[in-house]
């Protein structure tokens, strides 16, 4: 079936966001009394929401126990630092902005699908100067359940009125796939991104690109595919 929208991942696809996260992250720590953190090790924290984060900054490892002592505190203490850092230090990958034009040309309506909140989701979007690309916005606290759960997918699906099987899901991690396998979209990884310190190519994924514009070219290809089956 042809593709007729893309669902992007926001955090390690479209922004490099660790300088922001790391920053609020061990600025909590800090706060709690604790030592901070290499920033390359909490890259690897990051992929399944703040609330995960949180946990694992707090214990240091991705191991983390589910409700720490003082976790309460330890979350309320990050979101405030990252509302005030949110954006200042996160920069747009290369590649993103010519790879959204060009799946836009081809008539491809865009979605973020992300495990961040929306809180801040939408003001990061807006301070990196990309939120009028997108026709739709999911968010961590959308929907009832985060990725890799397929329900993000399929609400971004009704959202811009596709079908799963007529779009694309384009992500960074694990939990990309795993949601968008089981929503039932096709899947590209990028390798740039965090997927908590595990090598992509370990991903199911219908192929790997070096950027978003080779994943407009990915799905021009595929399109240029179907067309000529169909005219044989």
């Amino acid at each position: 079936m042809a593709l007729r929208a893309a669902l992007l991942d926001l955090d390690g696809t479209l922004m490099d966001t660790i300088p922001d996260l790391a920053s609020a992250a061990n600025a909590m720590r800090v706060e709690l009394g604790m030592s901070p953190l290499r920033e390359d090790v909490i890259a690897t924290f990051v992929g399944k929401g703040i609330e995960n984060l949180v946990r694992r900054t707090l214990a240091g490892t991705q191991d983390a126990e589910e409700h720490p002592t003082g976790f309460d505190d330890a979350l309320a203490s990050f979101k405030r630092n990252y509302h005030i850092i949110n954006g200042e230090k996160s920069v747009v990958f290369d590649g993103v902005l010519d790879g959204l034009m060009a799946m836009r040309a081809m008539g491809m309506k865009l979605a973020v699908v992300t495990n961040k909140p929306e809180e801040f989701t939408l003001p990061l979007l807006r301070n990196t100067g990309i939120a009028g690309l997108f026709d739709a916005v999911v968010s961590g606290d959308t929907c009832a359940r985060k990725k890799p759960d397929p329900l993000p997918m399929l609400h971004a699906c009704e959202l811009l009125g596709v079908d799963a099987s007529e779009a694309v899901a384009i992500g960074d991690s694990i939990n990309d796939a795993l949601a968008a396998r089981a929503a039932g979209c096709a899947v590209l990884a990028v390798p740039y991104g965090y997927n908590e310190g595990r090598d992509v190519r370990t991903l199911d994924v219908d192929a790997i690109v070096p950027t978003l514009v080779e994943a407009a070219e990915w799905v021009r290809r595929r399109q240029d595919s179907l067309q000529k089956d169909s005219a044989q």
